[in-house]
């Protein structure tokens, strides 16, 4: 199996990206992972030895550049050049820690879309109080949904959650402003009706404010919608951590407690990190795309290989096929 990945992307590039990618070759003996960038500023980082090979772009698509254009116009930059990969069949899954809307852009202008699916749906899965996690789509990659589009995202994370995750029979809930049943606006009214006719296990509408509970397996929103939780929840996340850490280091009272308390703090940390459960998965397109976050540590490269790696081995792609013809 090999694995792209645009060694150029992201905020700690391509250092992180690369101690990350030689990790994830060192401990899966079943990979080999094409690094694409610029090779002088990547082979100092590469470790001896290994299943890791350099592919040689010159250009990188910048955070600040408008994504359809750049996906255009840089033909040689790294994230381009790593779609081509998987176009091309050299490689089997893709990963970037870049622009988010080139990599969407690259997905469907090269990668291209699964036949049956009308917009690809961006989704990460998200850390619950229970350890279970969930799958949120779409948290971005299209702002405005039709009923039916809100289907299809129920169908590939339901296939996702059973393949992957190794969930039997996932609930798939519907992100709405209550749970009654006639709940919100027209689209997400006809989604809803929608979602009953299928024979997924969709448990009905679920609230925002109850997503970290683990109230649903898979979470299906439109993008405008997702990508508002997602980022309350990051938010939230980060305050509560800063206040937590003002607290416990507020007085020598508060570090003797901190001192007792830093075992539990860090297993608590690291059981709500969202790098533990990889990157946020483009669905709908013809191959595993994963898009890490801009600020991506190696630890955080490394899912998203693992997670890259499990979607192949799952063939979680032909699976959302299959199922799109039974629907």
């Amino acid at each position: 199996m090999n694995i792209a990945i645009d060694a150029m992307g992201g905020d700690h590039a391509p250092r992180e990206i690369v101690l990350g990618a030689a990790r994830a070759a060192a401990h899966f003996p079943d990979i080999h992972i094409t690094l694409i960038g610029d090779e002088a500023k990547i082979r100092p980082h590469v470790p001896d030895g290994g299943r890791l090979s350099i592919l040689h772009a010159d250009e990188v698509i910048e955070a600040t550049d408008e994504p359809v254009r750049a996906v255009r116009r840089k033909k040689n930059s790294s994230l381009v050049r790593m779609a081509e990969e998987v176009k091309e069949g050299r490689a089997d899954a893709c990963i970037s820690a870049g622009n988010t809307g080139a990599l969407m852009a690259a997905g469907l202008f090269v990668v291209g879309r699964i036949a049956g699916i009308d917009r690809p749906a961006l989704a990460p899965t998200l850390p619950t109080l229970d350890g279970r996690g969930f799958v949120f789509l779409d948290v971005g990659a299209n702002v405005d949904a039709r009923p039916e589009h809100l289907q299809q995202y129920a169908i590939m994370g339901h296939v996702y959650a059973q393949q992957v995750r190794g969930i039997a029979k996932p609930r798939i809930g519907l992100l709405n402003v209550g749970t009654e049943d006639q709940k919100g606006n027209e689209t997400v009214k006809r989604a809803f009706s929608l979602l009953k006719e299928t024979n997924l296990h969709f448990i009905g509408n679920v609230e925002a404010r109850d997503l970290l509970n683990g109230v649903a397996d898979v979470v299906v929103a439109d993008g405008f919608a997702g990508n508002v939780a997602l980022k309350t929840i990051e938010g939230t996340a980060m305050a509560l951590f800063s206040l937590l850490k003002q607290t416990l280091t507020s007085g020598a009272v508060a570090k003797l407690a901190a001192a007792v308390l830093k075992p539990k703090l860090a297993g608590l940390k690291k059981m709500m990190d969202y790098s533990e459960y990889g990157g946020a998965a483009l669905f709908g397109l013809n191959a595993p795309v994963i898009k890490a976050h801009g600020s991506s540590d190696a630890n955080a490269i490394f899912h998203a290989v693992r997670q890259a790696r499990e979607i192949v081995a799952h063939d979680v792609i032909g699976t959302i096929k299959a199922e799109l013809e039974r629907a």
